[in-house]
């Protein structure tokens, strides 16, 4: 059993899917799928629920990446004692909505691994940091990939791709996504943004009955005006938490939802960089228990 194939499924559980993880460990699809039937047959059980159009994790996925994780970042450990230290300065772009889910993960990770490494964060929106790590204003950026792929000129890192979801309030009893539209205003996530372009993209083509007036570009202002019953919203969700203060509830879309892919983009001159390399390793870890948490708590 290779070390590997339990590196690719944590990548299968960050994608959700083959082809998610074939793209980030810069396998094929079938390799990728030959990995995990090979973990399945020395385990003797199922992975993946493949029933549907999509393959589903089982619990045993999760436990078995949990239990291989501290295993991984323990070796991975040992193994950069051995090579140049990696210190400097990282000027860092997120996207706010990844901000409370992915920073204070990030930061205490790189603390402890790499003390002379020095991130320093920036928030805005996914083409603002593309831009500014293009003109080299930042070092790297975790933003929305753009549709089709970004810029051939950035190197792009597949962090997570998070399917969007609508949110509703709390005592909504209906269940129709269109009748959801029909009963409750629509507010938007703004549209200068990717995710809040796919939104609007979904529901013209999907739904053709929503109306919106209201267009915030706040993820938490608008989980809040949900909670108080003032409309619901389509959004992508990495971590839920705030959800506690404001509880709504949450429909899924089924086959056709949106999704976005998030990234990290650095240039291609940066490659090679230890640095950067280190901070996508440890978003990485932070992502994959962030989900393995979500799994966990049902959401």
């Amino acid at each position: 059993m290779k070390i590997e194939m339990f590196q690719t499924l944590e990548a299968v559980l960050r994608g959700g899917s083959l082809a998610a993880a074939a793209n980030e460990m810069n396998l094929t699809a079938s390799a990728v799928s030959m990995q995990m039937k090979q973990i399945e047959a020395w385990l003797g059980q199922p992975l993946f629920d493949r029933s549907g159009h999509a393959i589903r994790p089982t619990a045993l996925a999760h436990e078995v990446a949990a239990a291989m994780r501290e295993g991984l970042q323990h070796l991975h450990s040992l193994r950069r004692r051995s090579v140049v230290e990696v210190k400097g300065v990282v000027r860092l772009g997120i996207i706010e909505s990844l901000l409370p889910s992915l920073l204070p993960g990030t930061l205490s990770e790189l603390r402890t691994a790499f003390p002379k490494l020095d991130l320093r964060p920036m928030r805005g929106r996914s083409i603002g940091l593309t831009d500014a790590v293009k003109s080299g204003e930042l070092d790297a950026a975790v933003v929305a990939e753009p549709e089709g792929g970004g810029s051939a000129r950035m190197n792009w890192r597949p962090l997570l791709r998070s399917e969007m979801r609508l949110i509703v309030p709390p005592d909504a009893g209906e269940t129709s996504v269109p009748a959801l539209f029909k009963q409750y205003e629509w507010i938007r996530y703004d549209r200068q943004t990717i995710s809040g372009a796919l939104a609007a993209r979904y529901v013209t083509r999907q739904v053709r009955t929503g109306h919106g007036a209201l267009e915030l570009d706040s993820i938490p202002a608008i989980i809040a005006m949900v909670s108080a019953g003032l409309g619901i919203a389509l959004v992508h969700l990495v971590d839920a938490g705030f959800c506690q203060s404001y509880p709504v509830r949450f429909v899924r879309l089924g086959r056709g939802a949106p999704a976005v892919q998030l990234s990290l983009a650095t240039r291609k001159a940066d490659a090679d960089s230890r640095p950067l390399r280190a901070v996508g390793d440890a978003m990485n870890s932070v992502l994959a228990n962030t989900l393995r948490q979500r799994s966990l708590a049902g959401r």
